[in-house]
């Protein structure tokens, strides 16, 4: 038995940035490595995403995760125990085949996560590198990512207070990461300081620590968000661009019909892209999220033609799923792709999309969920999977924070030894 052999794993119900339960793990290596993961929780999930795993019940509304744990340290913990804690691939792999299903639904995609995460962490320590160093590909160098922060929140992040879910900044003129945040978090104060002059209450805090404000309107938000980058004293475009995650799939009917319910409208696909385009044309917006509704391909091949020139990202389209991306890339749907490795289950496959999605040209936005931890390792996958651009909320509460922070360290701790990717993350047309 070597040194980085699986010898034991501890599981745990534990609690998300919602309170709502997720499924801790800590693996232990022979040579006493060990690796923590307490994995991420979505609320705006796709239905092509891998399913978690809950108890039912009185306790937790349901949404207990006893059963998950239990899988962890009884079916998977014999499973790998033995093997080696730094091959990813192969216990990845094992984890896969144990479950069976496509989805991971039988022992629960956030026990297979947080005993993926765990491992890799633990490989980590085990060979004495800091986690981006140890997922890096070799000769790859260290790349900080360009953030997208959320600044006003509505959807399923903050009561449906408006439809579009999320209105983000992203610091395109920024020379470093520290930079970036700071110039975000300079946004985030205009913007709120733009709702008071509206006479608007500023307490209400979205899911991932955004304002989380009632607007009449949904392009109201951008009024109120292009305002708090020119009271940030910076300039909408120049230094700070605009990111949406419309979120269609939210507010999309059976019918193929979306609903803007805040706003008391019915739209076709095509009237929802030119909604868009029209956007586009009044303000710096330079990503697209979630457009058009999981499924709506047709709708999706539009949107890219008309929505040419900004990034084009796939969350609820893609899911980090390699079969959807591929269709995707085969049939020229989108520019980019959101990475969240607990839509797929796995580190090692969400590491696939992101080569796959690179060969082809796509971009790709590392990303966390509106249920979160305060786990940092998101940050070191971003750095050394080289995605360029990283999403995991506001600057504000520390699950959010905790990600901000481990990269301005690494930003610190690497020096000249990282490059920061900034503007030149976005597809080629932003740049």
């Amino acid at each position: 038995m070597s040194d980085t052999t699986i010898t034991g794993l501890l599981a745990w119900e534990a609690l998300d940035s919602r309170g709502k339960p997720t499924v801790g793990c800590e693996v232990r290596l022979d040579g006493g490595a060990t690796g923590r993961a307490t994995v991420p929780s979505g609320a705006s999930t796709g239905r092509h995403e891998a399913r978690e795993l809950r108890d039912g019940g009185a306790r937790y509304g349901g949404n207990g995760v006893r059963q998950a744990v239990a899988n962890v340290t009884d079916e998977i913990a014999e499973a790998v125990s033995g093997l080696d804690g730094t091959d990813q691939a192969s216990l990845d792999r094992t984890l896969r085949e144990l479950d069976g299903t496509p989805d991971l639904g039988r022992l629960g995609a956030n026990a297979v996560l947080a005993v993926s995460v765990a491992t890799a962490v633990a490989g980590a320590a085990a060979r004495g590198l800091p986690m981006h160093e140890a997922v890096a590909d070799d000769g790859a160098a260290p790349l900080l990512p360009l953030p997208m922060v959320n600044i006003i929140s509505g959807g399923a992040h903050s009561g449906r207070s408006i439809d579009v879910q999320d209105f983000l900044a992203v610091p395109v003129g920024a020379d470093s990461f520290a930079d970036a945040i700071e110039w975000a978090s300079r946004v985030r104060a205009g913007t709120a300081e733009e709702l008071v002059s509206r006479g608007l209450p500023v307490a209400l805090v979205a899911d991932e620590g955004g304002l989380g404000p009632l607007l009449p309107t949904n392009r109201s938000a951008l009024d109120v968000l292009v305002a708090g980058i020119e009271r940030a004293g910076l300039r909408p475009g120049d230094d700070v661009g605009i990111a949406i995650d419309v979120a269609a799939t939210q507010f999309v009917r059976d019918d193929g019909r979306y609903v803007l319910a805040t706003e008391d409208r019915e739209l076709t696909a095509d009237d929802l892209v030119e909604e868009l385009a029209a956007w586009c044309a009044a303000y710096p917006i330079v990503s697209l999220e979630d457009a058009l509704a999981e499924d709506d391909w047709a709708g999706w091949r539009t949107g890219t033609e008309r929505l040419a020139g900004r990034q084009l990202l796939g969350d609820d389209l893609f899911v980090t799923n390699p079969e959807r991306l591929q269709r995707g890339i085969d049939e020229k749907v989108g520019n980019a792709v959101l990475v969240k490795p607990n839509q797929i289950g796995t580190l090692d496959t969400a590491r696939s999309v992101v080569r796959t999605a690179h060969a082809a040209g796509y971009a790709t936005v590392l990303s966390a969920r509106s249920g979160e931890t305060e786990d940092d390792w998101l940050a070191d996958l971003a750095v050394g999977w080289r995605t360029g651009q990283i999403k995991v909320g506001s600057t504000t509460r520390s699950e959010r924070t905790a990600k901000w922070n481990r990269l301005l360290r690494l930003e610190s701790e690497l020096g000249d030894r990282a490059e920061y990717a900034g503007r030149a993350a976005l597809p080629h047309a932003q740049r």
